[in-house]
């Protein structure tokens, strides 16, 4: 990926959709101006490599080559992909760690692990590099330095159980590496985030993510039925069998953990043949509060679509001007995207009952081109957001979920903190909501801002996202849906958990790595 933003460098045209200029003048009063980037090789250091023999004991455990020390390698593991965190990467002067470390087998991630906690080193495990919520930070802590552990050569399919519907993964494999292998036995996993074609299978269950087919297949910690994770004081074999009664469901603590307990090596998923038959279509609602209730509907009978998700006015507009179709953007009115696969008969079935289900409640089936759009753009998302900030508008991304009882009163408190927030800052904006993942209890909620705060980024966005986040406690949402907790939401885990849960939590670390040295800071915070 690109070292100061997201994704592919040949897809970051730096270009901005002319219906999306409108749009940024019509609510912002801006117009957007190309900023001036700094080059990768003129970004300045403030921490300094690892020492010779820093060095020399960690080539023993992975060879030489595989111990880098020079000025790029540190850059591209500085840190992780929010805006906050581009912010930081862009400025002329930044941390980084004083190597990257990378292992080629789980002996090698235990001998890396064993020689940092002898020598004061701090270890961040390192996937795709995609996390958005502070834990990639090359913070040392109270250590003496921070390395980064890059999994990328402990990847590839292990095994395919095919009568099972099992396959076991190295935790480096990308997702579109294991969609590839899988794909050539005829399966598939079916778990597309945002982020599905940086992420790897590790980062998946270290942040407990949920992809955007989730209402068919569920989230990823559902997929996992099996882990093996190195931890300082010893490896784990967890999921011996499914639905064990065998005592506490250990393999569930390491699922979200962050890299906070340990590094995990080799993940075993639920995986499913191939769909024979896709649908994909799009309907339109008066407003977001009928939308949501038709999904709710959907959810709770059970018709089964594989992507269900609902666009607020303000991200049906965006969508719209993405496309050209400016005039359509201003009008009122909310969209939602519906995917059904499977067996052709299945799907069909399924498809009626959830078109049912909608009508009845309000839905009205729009053109298809609403969802080709979706599909075709579904991971071009932070390729936008690194546009506008190039060109000067802040934009981010935050979530949370709650039941669906609750769902308008989170909302509409999270739009407040944020307009609040904001306000205090002197910034117009403009905030977009869609629901893109159900539960027959709840959902979630992903929000994307937009405004027009200037200056130190990260500086002035901190104070307006604390009070969002006291905003989710207040309203009973929680404090992270999918995109974890890292070390921006740490301090809101402890009132989430309970001071009960909290010290639980921190004797389940001091147990796994009682020198602390597994990702400071992250998941738990320090006092």
């Amino acid at each position: 990926m690109r070292w100061d933003g997201w994704g592919d460098p040949a897809k970051a045209t730096g270009k901005l959709p002319g219906g999306v200029k409108l749009l940024l003048t019509a609510v912002l009063g801006h117009r957007p101006r190309r900023a001036e980037q700094i080059a990768l090789a003129d970004v300045e250091l403030t921490t300094p490599p690892l020492d010779a023999a820093d060095v020399r004991a960690l080539a023993a455990a992975v060879g030489a080559e595989h111990v880098r020390t020079d000025h790029e390698a540190r850059v591209l593991h500085a840190g992780g992909k929010s805006t906050p965190d581009l912010a930081r990467r862009r400025a002329r002067t930044q941390a980084a760690p004083g190597a990257v470390v990378l292992p080629g087998s789980e002996a090698g991630v235990a001998t890396v692990l064993r020689v940092a906690a002898e020598r004061g080193l701090a270890v961040v495990p390192f996937g795709g590099g995609t996390a958005v919520t502070g834990g990639l930070a090359p913070d040392a802590g109270e250590h003496r330095a921070a390395i980064s552990l890059d999994l990328r050569r402990l990847a590839g399919l292990e095994r395919l159980d095919d009568v099972s519907g099992e396959a076991t993964f190295w935790a480096g494999t990308r997702a579109p590496a294991a969609e590839a292998a899988l794909a050539e036995h005829g399966f598939e996993l079916g778990h597309f985030p945002q982020s599905f074609e940086f992420a790897s299978l590790g980062g998946f269950a270290a942040m407990r993510s949920s992809g955007q087919n989730s209402a068919g297949y569920g989230r990823f910690d559902a997929m996992v039925t099996g882990l093996r994770v190195v931890t300082p004081t010893g490896t784990l074999d967890l999921g011996r069998a499914p639905g064990s009664a065998a005592g506490p469901d250990l393999l569930r603590l390491f699922l979200g953990s962050e890299g906070a307990f340990g590094v995990i090596t080799q993940v075993r998923l639920r995986v499913h043949e191939l769909p024979a038959e896709r649908f994909l279509d799009a309907f339109t609602f008066p407003d977001f509060r009928s939308g949501a209730d038709a999904l709710r509907h959907v959810v709770q009978a059970g018709t089964g679509p594989t992507v269900i998700r609902l666009s607020d006015e303000a991200e049906t507009a965006v969508s719209l001007a993405q496309v050209g179709s400016i005039g359509k953007a201003l009008a009122k009115g909310c969209t939602a995207v519906v995917l059904h696969e499977g067996p052709a008969e299945l799907a069909r079935a399924r498809r009626a009952a959830t078109t049912a289900v909608l009508t009845a409640a309000g839905g009205r089936p729009a053109s298809r081109a609403l969802a080709e759009s979706w599909e075709h753009g579904r991971f071009d998302g932070p390729y936008l957001r690194d546009t506008l900030l190039e060109h000067g508008v802040f934009a981010e991304t935050l979530e949370t979920a709650t039941t669906w009882s609750n769902l308008h009163v989170l909302r509409t408190a999270v739009t407040e903190a944020l307009a609040s927030g904001l306000g205090a800052a002197g910034a117009k904006h403009r905030v977009l909501c869609h629901v893109s993942h159900v539960y027959p209890t709840g959902a979630s909620l992903y929000f994307t801002v937009v405004a027009g705060l200037t200056g130190d980024l990260a500086a002035a966005w901190e104070p307006v996202k604390a009070r969002v986040n006291d905003a989710i406690m207040t309203a009973g949402g929680t404090i992270s849906h999918h995109h974890g907790v890292g070390t921006d939401h740490a301090p809101w885990l402890r009132h989430e958990l309970g001071e009960h849960g909290a010290r639980l939590l921190r004797a389940m670390k001091n147990e796994l790595d009682p020198a602390g040295i597994m990702n400071p800071g992250t998941l738990l915070t320090r006092t």
